[in-house]
């Protein structure tokens, strides 16, 4: 069984990836450690796509059961085809805004408020990322991931609304089963 589960950052995809890793014992890949080279402070340098692609797939094929967090929309035509199981997550935007700011609070600290470089990064982090329900928003949006839904070829769950991991992960296992 191979799954996808994506939609806005601070939806929770990684999250739920982890707890179905531990609930079924699926291998859990994070696409973010794909697409971002390890660097201190995390999120600076971007892995080109063909090496993204390469890393990734090595990975997802040695796996009979797996589970990618992360939108990989833009990654590829073959991605909509590679899955079983689809998981798309949708949060209302204040919900997911405060779930952002919170896990910026809680990566930087004290640096938010010290370190200049910090708090512009997470400035732009957060407004890029408020942008995922405008329509006319060209970067990863709720529009390109509805239209994306439209030409997956595996199952298709649609999560809404802001329920516990527990509540999404016995809806994953009951479509699985």
């Amino acid at each position: 069984m191979k799954i996808h589960i994506f939609g806005a950052s601070g939806s929770g995809t990684t999250t739920l990836g982890k707890a179905l890793q531990q609930k079924l014992g699926y291998r859990h890949l994070d696409a973010d450690n794909y697409y971002w080279e390890k660097t201190a402070p995390p999120f600076q340098i971007k892995i080109p796509i063909e090496k993204r692609n390469q890393l990734i797939t090595k990975d997802f094929l040695a796996q009979e059961n797996c589970i990618i967090s992360g939108s990989m929309v833009s990654w590829g035509v073959e991605w909509a085809s590679a899955f079983d199981l689809y998981v798309f997550l949708y949060l209302p935007p204040a919900i997911r805004m405060q779930r952002l700011k919170d896990r910026e609070i809680e990566r930087y600290g004290a640096a938010l408020k010290t370190n200049e470089k910090f708090r512009a990064d997470s400035k732009a982090f957060l407004e890029w990322a408020s942008q995922y329900d405008d329509g006319t928003f060209q970067g990863r949006s709720l529009g390109i991931h509805l239209d994306w839904i439209q030409v997956l070829e595996g199952k298709v769950l649609k999560i809404e609304g802001d329920t516990t991991v527990e509540d999404r992960v016995e809806r994953i296992v009951a479509v699985i089963r």
